[in-house]
């Protein structure tokens, strides 16, 4: 297809509108709605797979819409009343076709490229860390809206009505829902009784990606290569549709679309553990001596070094032998539910740590000595408060000789409670013998390293309150 047939389908088309009404909807999506996008580490301009992975999830709500538009773009002819006269030209059948699902490809495609441009741009000034394994995640998610515009204008041209677009359009949102609900997760029990959801491998056929809650996840290569054989299917289906002249054409162009289906479903993984994986290079430790953080995020190890050593120094102060002789980002991705996994020689934290994320200098000396002592065993995935933080308060409390409730426990009612409840247990803990003491410390830290038994109970002598 040269220049000028280019020019003209850009003209006469609704191509350019397509990817326009695509670009304006994601834009107005992430920039108007308050979301899970904009918050933590994981922000969809904080870093280069996060933010293709924000984008791809938007395909849950563009990708029937590239669908519904190519439909629309598939009757152009039947509206214009030209399709016999079409035929009975001499320009082979395939030529035409070319033509137009170029000129809308180009357009959808561009207009994803935009939106992914958008938030590079701002990703570049928020983080030090730069790769390319994003980029198979955003080519993937720009072919699914190309395949997808196929498809519909392939069915718009078999089925010429003025229902199908919307149809179509309905269709594909209701595959897309049914793919991250009922059919497409599995439900499941953690070992901590949690109930969860875990995605099948059918899953993996939507366009959409599940909510991005880790800098650190990513998904996999054999997901890349099923995936992209679904679309070649469902691109060589659409425009198989396209030129097919006869109701047998018809039928006979909806092989490659359930061969690709069936062919990706057998290389795509079915353990979810290999669906959404560890980036290990992002993964790998940045040091600075005993405090450490991925490499994704060490723009930030300058603020954490001295404030993690301190708290290291007064930690060994406090426990002796016993303290841990290390900082580092945790970088263990569980699934939702999971029980947490903690280190008695590492002090492991979180920056969408609540407490970590508001605390600076000697407040996050503070954190980091709270996160030591109690680390917390709230199941993965979950928002809880009580009694790990009164046990967090009363622990800093006792290693630095004060007790006032950490950064991140607002608003000022719950410090009220936090403090109500933890300075009695503080004032009778610091009142006992050295080795008393030191004896309710280890019960207490042994409860909540393992995430058996209350923590808050063993400062008690191992009675609730």
């Amino acid at each position: 297809m040269n220049t000028r047939v280019l020019s003209i389908e850009l003209r006469r088309s609704l191509a350019p509108w397509a990817g326009a009404a695509l670009l304006a909807a994601a834009l107005g999506f992430l920039y108007l709605i308050s979301g899970p996008w904009w918050r933590g580490t994981a922000t969809w301009t904080g870093q280069w797979t996060s933010m293709a992975l924000w984008t791809r999830s938007l395909l849950f709500y563009l990708w029937p819409l590239a669908v519904g538009l190519g439909a629309l773009q598939g009757l152009r002819d039947h509206r214009s009343r030209m399709s016999e006269l079409l035929t009975s030209t001499s320009r082979p059948a395939w030529h035409r076709a070319a033509a137009l699902t170029g000129t809308t490809a180009l357009s959808l495609a561009s207009a994803f490229a935009l939106l992914v441009l958008v938030g590079a741009v701002q990703v570049l000034g928020n983080t030090e860390y730069t790769h390319l394994g994003w980029l198979p995640v955003s080519l993937v998610g720009a072919f699914f809206l190309v395949a997808g515009s196929v498809l519909g204008m392939g069915a718009g041209r078999a089925l010429p009505s003025a229902l199908t677009p919307p149809a179509l359009a309905m269709g594909a949102f209701v595959f897309t829902a049914l793919m991250h609900m009922s059919l497409g997760r599995t439900r499941t029990t953690t070992a901590a009784g949690v109930p969860s959801t875990e995605p099948k491998r059918i899953s993996l056929l939507s366009p959409a990606v599940q909510e991005v809650r880790d800098v650190l996840v990513t998904l996999s290569a054999p997901v890349h290569v099923g995936q992209t054989i679904w679309l070649l299917g469902m691109a060589a289906t659409g425009f198989a549709l396209l030129v097919a002249a006869t109701s047998r054409a018809r039928l006979a162009a909806l092989t490659p679309v359930l061969a690709g289906a069936v062919i990706a479903l057998l290389v795509l993984p079915s353990d979810p553990r290999r669906m959404y994986v560890v980036d290990e290079a992002a993964a790998e430790p940045v040091c600075d001596g005993p405090v450490c953080v991925a490499k994704t995020h060490q723009e930030r190890l300058a603020d954490v070094a001295g404030p993690g050593k301190e708290a290291l120094r007064l930690l060994r102060g406090a426990l002796g032998d016993r303290a841990p002789v290390s900082v580092r980002e945790n970088t263990a991705v569980l699934p939702d539910g999971a029980v947490p996994q903690w280190s008695r020689t590492t002090v492991l934290f979180d920056f969408d740590d609540e407490i970590i994320a508001a605390a600076q200098g000697e407040e996050l000396t503070r954190a980091l000595v709270a996160q030591g002592m109690v680390p917390g065993c709230s199941p993965v995935g979950w928002t809880s408060v009580g009694r790990d933080t009164f046990a967090q308060t009363v622990a800093v409390g006792w290693v630095l000789g004060d007790l006032r409730p950490l950064r991140g426990t607002e608003p000022a009612s719950w410090r009220r409670e936090v403090d109500a409840e933890s300075r009695p247990v503080w004032k009778e803990l610091t009142a006992l013998p050295r080795a008393e003491q030191l004896a309710r410390i280890n019960a207490m830290r042994a409860a909540a390293l393992s995430c058996e038994g209350d923590a808050f109970d063993a400062l008690n002598g191992g009675a609730s309150r």
